[in-house]
């Protein structure tokens, strides 16, 4: 999606900061011997209460509220009775849909305690994705987002998993431009128009670099099982620098 107007701005940021509050929320009631389901019901209840509706049930069936990996899972989760254990690595994926707009943002938790490589994937996880974020500018190439990304994955001894991306997002979850690598792939010409409102979220791993998908159809895995973590925000290309919409 491309802005048009100020009513398109304040309605993303409305939806971006509702999914940041939830995100935030959630984040802080993880602790060992919650469920999985517990924090989606916690989830859903957030989204409900200002009136927004869950992106992943809405758009494609999917069966919860928010996504919740618990490692070695990495992304689209299923919440279920499964209890959160101490030491355990967990991404939150919240997206939803406030007023025709739709705001995705989304984080990784290591539960105390945990090794300190695991404190520094997920604060490298977090730099790799604000690396990306630098580099986006109305005119720019898109891949010059990958391009920051892997620079700084590749400096710090990370791997990117290569079949996860980001993506457009405004009136729909997935909206143009369609899937954006968070890799750099130099065959990819696109330009960034001033306005596009998109994610960027790298999965930076310690050595996998794609996942595969469980026998539940959802949950998505590294085949070695190699901690992987994710960061997410939705954000606005303007003159001024990207605008973040998935601030709490």
């Amino acid at each position: 999606m491309t802005i048009e107007n100020d009513d398109d701005l304040q309605g993303l940021k409305a939806a971006g900061q509702l999914v940041a509050r939830t995100l935030e929320a959630m984040g802080k009631a993880l602790e060992p011997g919650i469920t999985t389901r517990e924090l989606d019901d916690l989830g859903r209840r957030l989204l409900e209460l200002e009136g927004a509706r869950s992106a992943p049930e809405l758009t494609y069936n999917f069966p919860g509220a928010t996504c919740i990996s618990v490692g070695p899972d990495c992304a689209h989760g299923i919440p279920d009775d499964r209890k959160v254990a101490a030491g355990d690595l967990v991404n939150i994926d919240v997206s939803a849909e406030l007023g025709g707009y739709f705001g995705d943002t989304g984080a990784s938790f290591a539960v105390p305690p945990v090794t300190a490589k695991i404190e520094r994937l997920c604060r490298d996880g977090r730099r790799a994705m604000w690396s990306g974020i630098r580099a986006v500018r109305p005119g720019g190439k898109l891949n010059e987002i990958g391009k920051a990304i892997e620079t700084f994955a590749d400096r710090h001894g990370y791997t990117l998993v290569r079949n996860l991306g980001s993506h457009g997002v405004g009136r729909s979850l997935h909206d143009d431009p369609g899937e954006i690598p968070t890799w750099y792939e130099p065959r990819d010409a696109r330009r960034i128009p001033e306005g596009l409102v998109f994610t960027i979220e790298p999965f930076l791993s310690l050595g996998a670099d794609w996942v595969e998908e469980g026998d539940d159809g959802w949950t998505l895995t590294p085949p070695g099982h190699q901690p992987t973590v994710q960061y997410e925000h939705t954000l606005v290309a303007t003159r001024r620098g990207p605008v973040i919409l998935t601030l709490a």
